[in-house]
This record gives C-alpha cells, structure tokens and sequence, in this order.
C-alpha cells in the first residue's frame, strides 16, 4: 500500500489562531512515515506550506504518488495541536481538490481527535483517526477498517466510531531522517527573537504529554499522559540535524521538564535551542544549567498573575507570584530570550496585571497581553460551560469567544470571521 502524507499549505487570514504562521516541521508525518515503512508500505510526505504549493500543484505531486491513501494533517504541525485554529477551511478546501484521486482520504489532527463524526463529515474523509496517529495509520493498510480502533469512518451503515483516541508508544518512534534538501529549505527559528540568527532551524519532541490538567488545555484526546522518548533517540535525531547544517532546534514538549541528563548532552553539542516550560518546575540551579546548555528561547506559561487566577484555571503552581517573577528574572541572566505567556483569565485587575508585565519588561522579559481564553472543545473550560464536546462544539466555542471579546491580543487578528465563514468552501 502507498501512502501520501500531506501538510496543507496553511492560511489564517480572519482566524482567532494565535499561534506561529511559519512552516514548521510536520513531525508527526514523519514518524508516521517511519512506522508506515516499517510495516512494509510506501510513503511520502508532501509539505505544501513548506514549498508554499498552490491546489494544483499539490494535488498534481499527489496524484503521482498513485496513493492508496491520502492522509491530511488539521492542524499546522503536532506543535500545535494544543492551540490549533478552530476552523477546518484548509484542510477542508485541500480534501475538496483532491477528490477525483481514488484512494482513502485521512485526516488525522486534533478536530479529529475530539468532534471525529464532525470533522469527517465537515472534512468529506473517508475515515479520521483519534489521538496520535503514528501506530494507527499502518494498520489501516489491513484491508479491514472494522478491525482497526482509534477511527471514525464511513460504512454502509452510516459512520462508525471505533475505540478511544490512541496514544503512540514513543519508544518505538525512531530517530527521524528529513531529506537534506528539505532540511536546508528550513530558515525559521521557532519563538527565537535576536538579530544574530544562522543557519537551519528544526523542531524535535522528547516528550509528549503532560502531568497537569489545566482548564484551558485540551489534552485528554492526544497529550493526556506525559511520556518521554528514549534520551538516545533524540540524541541521535538531533546529531543527524546537526550534520545537516541545523544550528537551532525548537522542544515541541507539551511542557519541557528539568532533565539534566538531556541537558548535559545538549550542552556538548554546537547548537541552540528553545523550550516552552513552567517556570514554576525549576530551580535556579537548573536554570543556569538550562542557559549552559545552550538554550536562547523560554517559553514560560504563567497564564494569571494571581494566585486566584491561577487556582481558577487549575494550575496547580505552588509558588508566589513573587517567586515566578524571580525564577523568570534568573532565567533571563542565562537566556537571550524570555516569555511570560498570559491569558486573559477573568479574576485579574487589569492595573496588577500591567503592573506586573511592566516589571517583567523592564527586566527585558516579553510578557504579552493577556490573550482572551478560548474554550477549546476536550478541555476543561469548554466541558463545565456546555458539557462533552458534541458536533457543534467548535461553533459554540467559536461563537462564544466572539461574542464575549470585543477586542483581541495582540498576537491575534483584530477582525477575525465567524467560524461559518472561515469554512465556507
């Protein structure tokens, strides 16, 4: 069986999406990629956003793959899945050009994993797959879908929905090789802010998951339980970039942990890096060694700057607000580049919280505008305002935001669209 695995060529014009416009690595087609040859079946990833492919030519390169199975990502990299663009009108639009390609259309990403009858009916799939997808798709070369779980699908009965979102083993997921060419294709360095920039950027997971359960966090259909890969395996992936000219790499870690055997490693190899973390997990001791190690960018979740905030959106944090502050200052003294990332959390005085960002900018540490909270379909927020995530869910939660915010951050769109709109094909 062949399988043509495609990254859309990505558009958030009048999207609510706060996250990287970038063409970023679409890690999880490639280990997909890897687990769907070592089953012993063809595979080839087209990444339009990376190549900036129109319809035409993405369909054409796909056509010539004569694939047995199309396989479409929802969100713009694995990075993302935890703060993807609520509307489907890429993929959707993707999945509509393709359609005179005889083969199974997948689509695999975070709508899938949560509203799976939604999004195979919004996308016109043939079948969708729930939570991780890497060990999925290999066994829908089968021949029987009635025997794989994990799936939504269309059958002579309607649409099926097989079993519960599935969670890769990340021991078998192997030290991933991108062609050298596509890798020198790779300028941008993710969430990485100075004027001295060189070389290839790439982005690596040595973890997925993650132990806490924040309200906002849609993560109990694909990155519920924290798991790490092998130190080896990222190692070696890391090494194999390294020869190909990557001179920074981005953590796609749901949240990056204190690890001082990756960071020793990291520290004897020429390269840099960036991480998304909570500050609150350190030490000061780790946060030299983190600097040490090579690292330019932290990404910090601070989410409220009170204690009732932060209560409110289950976060757990068992320091001050105080002693964050502190913690991000001594990161600060060993990396270029410090972020405080806030959300609007509705129990903050808005005079503490431009209080508090001053301070923090006056120490050179970004802290953005609070971004106003969206209530993800599978998170906590969305489930105790409308219960469990039905075939409206993205709608309601899209509605719901526009309605209650009459302004946006500043990583937003000022003006963005009803999700309607955004979808209309």
């Amino acid at each position: 069986m062949n399988f043509a695995l495609v990254n859309p060529n990505w558009d958030f014009s009048g999207s609510i999406y706060f996250g990287c416009r970038e063409p970023h690595f679409p890690l999880e087609l490639g280990y997909s990629k890897a687990l769907i040859e070592r089953a012993g079946h063809g595979a080839r990833i087209i990444d339009a956003h990376l190549e900036g492919l129109s319809p035409e030519e993405t369909k054409r390169r796909v056509g010539e793959l004569r694939p047995d199975f199309i396989v479409v990502t929802t969100a713009p990299g694995y990075l993302f899945w935890r703060c993807p663009q609520p509307e489907l009108r890429v993929p959707r639009r993707l999945l509509a050009g393709l359609a005179g390609i005889q083969a199974v259309k997948v689509a695999v990403g975070p709508h899938a994993s949560v509203t799976p009858s939604a999004a195979l009916t919004k996308l016109g799939a043939d079948v969708v797959v729930m939570g991780e997808p890497e060990t999925v798709l290999p066994e829908l070369a089968g021949g029987s879908l009635d025997r794989v779980k994990s799936i939504c699908y269309r059958s002579g009965q309607g649409i099926r929905t097989q079993g519960g979102p599935r969670a890769s083993d990340l021991t078998a997921l192997p030290a991933l090789r991108w062609p050298r060419e596509y890798v020198k294709r790779r300028a941008h360095h993710h969430h990485r802010f100075c004027s001295n920039i060189s070389g290839c950027g790439a982005e690596v997971a040595a973890s997925r998951g993650c132990p806490y359960s924040c309200t906002f966090c849609a993560k109990r259909e694909f990155r519920n339980n924290y798991r790490k890969r092998p130190l080896p395996a990222v190692l070696d992936e890391i090494d194999g970039l390294i020869a190909d000219g990557v001179e920074y790499i981005y953590f796609i870690d749901e949240i990056f942990m204190p690890d001082r055997k990756l960071l020793e490693s990291l520290s004897a190899r020429r390269v840099k890096f960036g991480i998304q973390t909570r500050i609150d997990l350190w030490k000061p001791q780790m946060l030299e060694l983190l600097g040490e190690a090579g690292c330019v960018s932290v990404e910090a979740g601070v989410e409220s700057v009170s204690e009732a905030g932060r209560k409110h959106l289950g976060k757990k944090c068992a320091i001050t607000t105080d002693e964050i502050a502190f913690l991000l200052m001594t990161a600060k003294r060993g990396v270029n580049f410090v972020q405080a990332t806030l959300l609007d959390s509705s129990m903050d005085d808005p005079e503490v919280v431009e209080a508090w960002r001053s301070l923090l900018i006056s120490a050179g540490i970004w802290v953005n505008s609070p971004v106003p909270l969206f209530p993800y379909p599978g998170s906590e927020e969305y489930s105790r305002r409308w219960g469990e995530p039905d075939s409206r869910a993205w709608e309601r939660a899209h509605e719901h935001y526009l309605a209650e915010n009459g302004s946006f951050s500043d990583i937003q769109e000022s003006d963005p669209l009803p999700l309607a709109e955004l979808e209309a094909v």
